[in-house]
């Protein structure tokens, strides 16, 4: 990919570093943000990007190739700074991307093809987040908004072209997903945990956002059990009091490390005329089991443990694997138009040279012919204006084409030889102007902006 610039990556993830890394440089202790500090600092680079989440950490510059060391050791110095680690200290952990690879990781990470959790949807927030953060300290410019909306662009495709989301991948999801399956609609319904572990914290977000009416929680420990219903507004329980939890619940999902079965077809027999014989789902994600497999024998009572789940995490994970297949075909083709973009980004400041040349040529040219032409009228000479105009417009088309469309092994070549043919480097060569209407927009297929003519200017030139 031949620019003008270099789009630069440096990062580290879950797969790269150990948390212990990750987490000394997510910057939490900053009193400024990254991206403020950076700025301050006036580094040589155009634009930057900064992404962090609980993975990952990444930094994107877009600078000049000859500025490339004076960027370093600036951002080396910031890091040791900031995280008391230098570059080279850090750079058995990161990973260093640079141009076309910057594209394809950024769209991979944008649909969640880079996650932990394959598929997962969180990253395309967090980046648009960071992205805000960008425009917010001025940091992001005419590539990285660009890049930055075509990966946003990537991932909606591929949500809408792919199953890559489809499918509970986590033990603590596929439960909730299972509830929801069995009972419909888990609006209005009191879910009941045992245990007060990560497993259950984790179930009491899915469990939430699917809109349940009330969580309560039991543990051993009742001191963890309210500080967990406290998060999340739930009600604690101590296993004392379980028999009155079990009454008033329609799901419980048990993930203690007891060694010993907590909710037995005992316990329960007494309790199901109390409940009026209401449906009872029960999801066992706990090793050594909580619940004694006999329950499942129960009027209206539904028992899955965690060899049922994994079936299902394991199902859906193969499903996202082979959807991430036709997601990195998406990703592929995209990249090819980024990247085409990029290269015809890099022919603006030969192209806008040499149309500014031609308009300067052409108007010297009119203003003699103009002296020699007396007595035309006003619409006369504007005939003759977009006469000139035209043919320039229609002249240059050639060689811009040549430029974009690659009739060529390298493209410096090319632009180095209608640089040379037209001799754009002679210091005296043109006047230092701007035409708007002439320079083509890299990101369209549009060559040159073609000025309609009258229809009094087409009859005197017919």
């Amino acid at each position: 990919m031949e620019t003008d610039f270099v789009l630069l990556l440096l990062g580290l993830n879950h797969r790269s570093a150990p948390v212990e890394i990750r987490e000394k440089l997510s910057f939490a202790s900053s009193r400024n943000h990254p991206l403020e500090r950076l700025k301050n600092l006036a580094l040589p680079c155009k634009e930057v990007f900064f992404l962090s989440t609980c993975n990952r950490v990444e930094f994107t510059f877009v600078f000049s190739e000859d500025q490339r060391e004076r960027l370093l050791e600036g951002f080396s110095a910031f890091l040791e700074e900031e995280v008391r680690l230098s570059l080279e200290a850090l750079s058995s952990w990161c990973y260093f991307l640079e141009n076309e690879e910057v594209v394809r990781h950024l769209f991979r990470v944008a649909c969640g093809l880079d996650s932990m959790v394959l598929g997962e949807p969180q990253i395309l927030g967090q980046m648009k987040e960071a992205y805000k953060k960008a425009l917010e300290f001025k940091t992001s410019g005419l590539v990285l908004n660009k890049l930055l909306h075509r990966a946003f662009f990537v991932a909606k495709k591929v949500r809408t072209e792919t199953g890559i989301g489809g499918g509970a991948v986590s033990v603590s999801f596929a439960a909730t997903q299972l509830a929801k399956k069995i009972l419909g609609s888990l609006k209005d319904k009191r879910v009941l945990l045992l245990g007060a572990g990560e497993m259950a914290e984790l179930a009491c977000q899915h469990l939430l956002s699917f809109g349940v009416s009330e969580i309560m929680i039991a543990n051993r420990t009742f001191s963890k059990a309210v500080e967990l219903a406290k998060r999340f507004q739930g009600k604690a329980y101590p296993l004392e009091g379980l028999s009155e939890a079990i009454i008033q619940a329609d799901i419980i999902i048990s993930s203690t490390g007891a060694p010993n079965f907590i909710l037995t077809k005992k316990l329960l027999t007494p309790l199901l005329k109390a409940r009026k014989y209401r449906p009872l789902f029960i999801i066992d994600i706990a090793v050594p089991r909580d619940v004694e497999p006999s329950v499942n024998e129960l009027e209206n009572t539904y028992l899955f443990d965690i060899d049922d789940l994994k079936n299902v995490v394991e199902e859906n994970l193969k499903n996202r694997k082979r959807e991430a297949l036709r997601a990195e075909a998406i990703i592929e083709e995209e990249v090819l138009k980024m990247k085409r973009w990029l290269s015809e980004l890099s022919l603006h400041p030969t192209i806008k040279r040499l149309t500014n040349k031609a308009e300067l040529l052409r108007k010297k040219e009119l203003e003699k012919t103009l002296k020699k032409l007396r007595n035309l009228s006003e619409d006369e000479i504007e005939a003759i204006e977009i006469l000139t105009k035209s043919l320039t417009q229609k002249l240059l088309w050639y060689p811009i084409q040549f430029l974009k469309n690659g009739y060529h092994e390298e493209g410096r070549f090319a632009i180095s030889l209608i640089r040379e043919i037209y001799k754009l480097d002679e210091e005296n060569a043109i006047e230092e102007e701007f035409h708007e209407d002439l320079i083509p927009d890299p990101s369209t297929d549009t060559l040159l902006e073609r000025e309609p003519l009258t229809p009094r200017t087409k009859k005197f030139l017919q």
